[in-house]
This record gives structure tokens, sequence and C-alpha cells, in this order.
């Protein structure tokens, strides 16, 4: 019989717990880890659409990114029907569905959220942006001009629009950072990047930073990738298991408005 913690204990072998930020919240943050798993839901974020998607599936646990809860974004005091995860939480639990969430330490370990964001945009001989390996940096096999470099993106992560800035250097060491790692931009310009492609930049990000171009390729495109490997991983350690990605949240939902030339 394979359990919850079967589960969780080998998602930790992967991205151990101690590779997370020390205000995230990642392990099992529902249900029971004794239960038995034989159907497993992946999806980046876990939404009241996805909950009805794994009671629809038969689905026995939720494997996600982002967590379910995490009180330094949101705090918690009650869960009622009244509020969106007070809902989620308890369909979970009414329908017998445990929730694992895998996030900074995810982003940070060894062939997660961040390699494979490079190695989707062709890059290669990575290292680490950080010393906490959140990022990486790597090279094109050719350098190219940036606008078809963001048209590359675009394609590659199936956004639905990217925003960028150019400092007027082609492309050809490049860091990512899946999700908001805004903040990485020093470490970038030290580390000798000319491109920085991440998510949820501000406004002064792109008007103060002179010394690289910023592609912000959206949050959802830049971490949506690992949910496939996580699908392969899991089904390469438990054959027994059967594992869906998700269908109902497999895109971004911000759109885009462009001027007409």
């Amino acid at each position: 019989m394979i359990t919850v913690r079967d589960v969780e204990k080998y998602l930790y072998s992967w991205a151990p717990r101690e590779l997370a930020e020390s205000w995230d919240n990642v392990g099992l943050l529902v249900g029971d880890g004794e239960a038995e798993v034989k159907h497993v839901l992946v999806s980046l974020d876990i939404t009241e659409a996805v909950v009805d998607e794994a009671v629809a599936l038969g689905a026995d646990l939720i494997v996600a990114h982002h967590p379910i809860m995490n009180c330094t974004w949101h705090p918690v005091q009650s869960l009622t029907s009244d509020s969106a995860l007070g809902r989620m939480v308890g369909k979970l639990m009414k329908n017998g569905i445990s929730a694992i969430c895998m996030h900074t330490n995810l982003d940070a370990a060894e062939g997660g959220v961040n390699d494979i964001l490079a190695q989707t945009l062709g890059l290669t001989d990575l290292v680490s942006l950080t010393e906490e390996k959140i990022g990486r940096v790597g090279t094109l096999k050719c350098e190219m001009p940036l606008v078809e470099f963001v048209q590359d993106v675009v394609k590659y992560l199936g956004c639905n629009g990217a925003r960028f800035t150019d400092c007027g250097k082609r492309v050809h060491r490049v860091a990512v950072g899946g999700g908001a790692c805004g903040d990485y931009i020093p470490q970038a310009i030290a580390l000798g990047c000319d491109t920085f492609v991440t998510s949820d930049l501000k406004y002064h990000a792109f008007l103060d930073t002179k010394e690289l171009n910023l592609v912000d390729a959206g949050h959802f495109p830049t971490e949506n990738v690992v949910c496939p490997v996580v699908v392969k991983q899991l089904e390469t350690a438990f054959p027994a298991l059967e594992v869906t990605l998700t269908k109902v949240h497999d895109r971004e939902v911000i759109q885009y408005c462009t001027k007409e030339n």
C-alpha cells in the first residue's frame, strides 16, 4: 500500500525541506499522512476548480507547487465556506483528499523549477543564481537579438504575452528565476548576465535597470514547466499509482491587450 506519507517522503528526497525558505509552508498541508493513495492529481496551484477536478477523478491526493495555505501571504484565522480557502479545505477533507505542496524547496532542487525553466529556454552550463540555489544562470548556444529571444520565451513557455525592456545587449548569458525573483537582479548583473527572465517585476525594476535586459514572462508560465516533470517523477517512483496532470488549470489566467499598429 502506498500512503500519502510515502509520496511526501519521496518528494522530500527530491526537494528537501531544508531547501525551503524559512517563511514557506511545504509538505503535507491537508489530510491524513497514513491514508492510502491510488490516484494523484498534479497542478501548479490548488484552486476550487482543481479540487472539483480531483473529486471528479476520484483522486486521493493533490501534489501542487504553491502552498494551499501560507500565513505569510494570507493570515488564516478561520476556515469557513465563506472563503475560497475554507471551501477548498472543507471539500478536500470531506472527500478524503490530501494535499502536498512543494514550493521554494522545489524551486531550489536539482531538476526542479529553475533547472527545467532554464533547459526549456535552451540554456546550458547551468549554475545557481543565488547562494540559496534559487534561480539559474546559463548560456545560449548562439547569441541572438532580444526580440527574437522574447518570442522564443513566449513560444516555449506558452505565455499569453511578455513584458520586457531592452538594455541594448544581444542575448547570450541568461539568468532565470521561476516566479517572482525580481529581488535577484543584482545577482544576475554580478554574474555577467545580459538578460534576466522572471516574473512579477515592478515598474521601478524596469525603469532603473540599465545593465541587463529584463523579461517578465509571467508567474504561471515560468513555474508550470515543472508540473509535467512532477508527473513523470511520481510515475517512475510509484508505478502502481495513477498520476494525472490537471486539465482545468493548464494555462495562465492573465490576458494581454495590445495597441493596434
